[in-house]
């Protein structure tokens, strides 16, 4: 029975490594080597040499069948929000959309799990993890390009002639809810709400959002399914790519609440706990453990200041940008070299002091009193369960600037904050 086991899991394995190679296969060109635009292009510093890069010719085609280098030329900068869920990602990648030079996805790492490891986001198996963390790295570099027929790959069922309906969140992207992608709403319509986008807007052409892509200056993707910085290593060192990384962080104890309550399958289990005062035996603690850990590291290493995160990276707490949404706001644009305009602001003053509309309850929803609920969780969780987070968490705790409490009642006292004045600066 032990062999047996352990050759079912050999071959999972094995297929999962098969299905990542073929689509790899399948979806990638005959490569020529093309000289570089610009020393400016790659931020190399000016050097006087530049390597050549690969990039795929289909048809045996030249460099310049490939339009987004000469756009590139131009310093197209490439945004990544690296979080995990229920820290607040959904709302800073909507202060990123509502900007009209961004090009914005949500989330599609989501159809590369769904499709390799499904089941598996936060495994610990290093074979898991390698097999995701490659097809990432790649699915990302080409969606930077404006190569959305590479994510047509991991999407199924798979779309035909360049369309679908199954894209994951498309009404999250204001690009996919405008022309020339969808013809349902005119260039006044500027705030459009995601249901009406999926219900009016036909299926998406995924040649049109490459063209919209194109058109934008900036492209933004948020992404939960990447544990740590240096796993983007990598991404971040391309000379092709101009990267910079916003690591968005939370109080580990605000988002064990938050799961709490929007995954409630998944953690049933510690809701048992919060309600009975007694952990359960079967409870799986690395659902918290794993978020403290990854943390930790992926926090470190952008603290430490790498040389490739140079001009690369800045930490943003989720706990001050809800306290002072447009002061981090402009902080985080002003790193990203995005000008405000008055279409943020608008939309930060309708989204942040909070609503009983419908969508501000939706599990993924952004419009909330962003203040009050930065520090909610004090309300929800039991001490109990506060106290072993902070046994498990405490080095990321400190590092971050997060207070543990002692007692119930100082839990429980919403008048003393648990968030400490510290200043994360970007990395330039």
């Amino acid at each position: 029975m032990q062999c047996s086991w352990k050759a079912v899991i050999l071959l999972a394995l094995a297929s999962i490594a098969i299905q990542y190679t073929a689509i790899r296969t399948l979806t990638s060109k005959p490569f020529q080597l093309c000289p570089l635009p610009s020393p400016q292009n790659c931020g190399l510093g000016g050097q006087e040499t530049e390597p050549p890069f690969e990039r795929g010719a289909a048809g045996g085609g030249g460099c310049d069948d490939y339009p987004y280098f000469s756009i590139n030329a131009t310093r197209k900068t490439h945004i990544l929000v690296l979080a995990t869920t229920r820290s607040g990602s959904s709302f800073v990648g909507q202060l990123l959309n509502q900007h009209q030079e961004v090009f914005y996805l949500f989330e599609p790492l989501y159809h590369v799990q769904t499709t390799l490891i499904p089941r598996l986001s936060h495994s610990r198996n290093s074979a898991d993890r390698r097999v995701m963390l490659g097809a990432s790295r790649d699915l990302l570099r080409s969606l930077y390009g404006c190569d959305l027929y590479f994510l047509e790959s991991y999407i199924k069922p798979t779309p035909t002639n360049h369309t679908t309906d199954k894209l994951f969140r498309r009404g999250a992207s204001r690009a996919l809810c405008q022309q020339p992608v969808c013809d349902a709403f005119g260039p006044t319509d500027v705030n459009v709400e995601e249901g009406d986008c999926v219900k009016k807007c036909a299926a998406l052409n995924m040649t049109l959002a490459a063209e919209a892509c194109r058109e934008k200056r900036y492209v933004a993707i948020k992404i939960v399914r990447v544990p740590e910085i240096g796993d983007l290593r990598a991404l971040v060192e391309d000379p092709r790519l101009n990267i910079k990384v916003i690591q968005l962080v939370r109080d580990p104890r605000g988002i064990l609440s938050s799961r709490i309550e929007t995954f409630r399958d998944t953690y049933r289990l510690w809701r048992i706990w919060r309600a009975t005062g007694r952990r359960p035996y079967n409870l799986d603690l690395s659902q918290l453990t794993v978020v403290c850990e990854d943390f930790l590291s992926s926090v470190s290493t952008g603290l430490s200041h790498p040389y490739w995160l140079k001009g690369k990276y800045m930490l943003v707490r989720y706990e001050d940008l809800a306290r002072n949404p447009l002061l981090k706001t402009k902080e985080m644009y002003d790193y990203l070299g995005l000008p405000m305009d008055k279409n943020v602001e608008d939309w930060i003053h309708a989204n942040t002091r909070g609503s009983n509309e419908p969508s501000a309850k939706h599990k993924f929803g952004t419009v909330r009193d962003s203040a009050a609920n930065a520090e909610s969780w004090r309300l929800k969780l039991s001490y109990d369960m506060v106290e072993y987070t902070q046994t498990v968490c405490q080095k990321v705790l400190h590092q971050l600037g997060y207070k543990a409490v002692k007692s119930v009642e100082e839990l429980k006292n919403m008048s003393l904050s648990l968030v400490q004045d510290k200043t994360f600066v970007p990395f330039l």
